[in-house]
């Protein structure tokens, strides 16, 4: 039995970005509480995987709707 999942564990999740519905507007680089989302050189939203936990503020607060919270691979 694998035991680095507890029973009823939830999953680990993280945010993408659609780079190509990105308005690069910052809305998610100035919401994310881990500083996982940067705008790069001004053309789209780049997420660390590293630092993000996927709370999905920044789905949230996105007017492009580029960006998604999706189950770790």
């Amino acid at each position: 039995m694998d035991k680095t999942v507890s029973k009823g564990a939830k999953p680990k999740k993280h945010a993408v970005a659609d780079r190509e519905h990105c308005a690069a507007c910052g809305a998610c680089e100035a919401v994310c509480p881990r500083g996982a989302i940067v705008v790069w050189k001004g053309s789209f939203s780049v997420v660390d995987d590293d630092l993000c936990v996927g709370c999905g503020r920044c789905s949230a607060e996105c007017p492009a709707s580029a960006i998604s919270i999706e189950v770790r691979a």
